[in-house]
């Protein structure tokens, strides 16, 4: 089994030895970059399997990078910020990160979440060479490619949470879905307090298909249970 290479983007030299030690430790190959020039560059020089990335980096930042990335890579990616804000998590897990964690962090807690994070990235299965879709309300869902494609024919690959929320609901039209049960299903952990990840990934969902986020037609929010399709899954 090839060892997982995970790249870590920090420009703060102190912070970025510890880190690529911290991770060789682990038994994980690891390479560095200092800005995002030095990330592309390395992308693709290398198979990264993981991004560890500061988001106050000099030059693009690093919710600039992460949304750069995504436009092309589905690679996992987790976010150390000294920005204790809110805010920054939310554009975070808009943009797409798996995971983040501020500045000071417990290194024993990022090694497990890169684990985990690994483990589920690495564990997706082989895509068939069938194309199997699903089709809702003019929309069609690839299984294979995750493009999310209009009635007008534009399509989006969606990003791995966004990708297996909305598979999950479309599975079971009209179920209702608790957070817990979508944060597992997203990203194979619990949920943890004041975690807003479920509800940033629904709206994000909306955001694509919904001509209102606040008055959804195709997902609801069942107050006080969770999120449901209500759409028309066709045959």
């Amino acid at each position: 089994m090839q060892t997982p290479v995970i790249l870590v983007v920090e420009d703060e030299e102190v912070t970025r030895l510890n880190l690529v030690s911290l991770f060789q430790g682990e038994g994980y190959d690891v390479i560095e970059a200092i800005n995002g020039d030095e990330m592309h560059k390395k992308l693709e020089e290398n198979q990264v399997n993981l991004i560890v990335m500061d988001i106050n980096l000099p030059g693009k930042n690093g919710l600039i990078l992460a949304r750069e990335l995504r436009q092309k890579e589905n690679i996992g990616l987790i976010f150390l910020t000294g920005r204790d804000s809110e805010v920054d998590r939310i554009l975070g897990l808009e943009i797409g990160a798996d995971d983040y964690l501020t500045k000071p962090f417990n290194p024993r807690e990022l090694t497990i979440r890169a684990r985990n994070l690994l483990g589920r990235t690495s564990a997706q299965p082989v895509v068939e060479e069938h194309k199997s879709v699903l089709k809702f309300n003019g929309w069609t869902l690839d299984e294979n490619s995750r493009n999310l494609t209009s009635p007008s024919g534009v399509a989006r690959r969606l990003p791995k949470g966004e990708y297996r929320a909305l598979r999950l609901m479309l599975d079971t039209p009209g179920k209702i879905f608790t957070r817990e049960q979508l944060i597992r299903h997203m990203t194979g952990r619990d949920l943890r307090p004041n975690d807003r990840t479920v509800d940033v990934t629904i709206r994000r969902i909306r955001k694509h298909f919904e001509s209102d986020v606040d008055s959804p037609e195709l997902i609801s929010t069942i107050h006080g249970e969770g999120y449901r399709f209500v759409g028309k899954l066709e045959k």
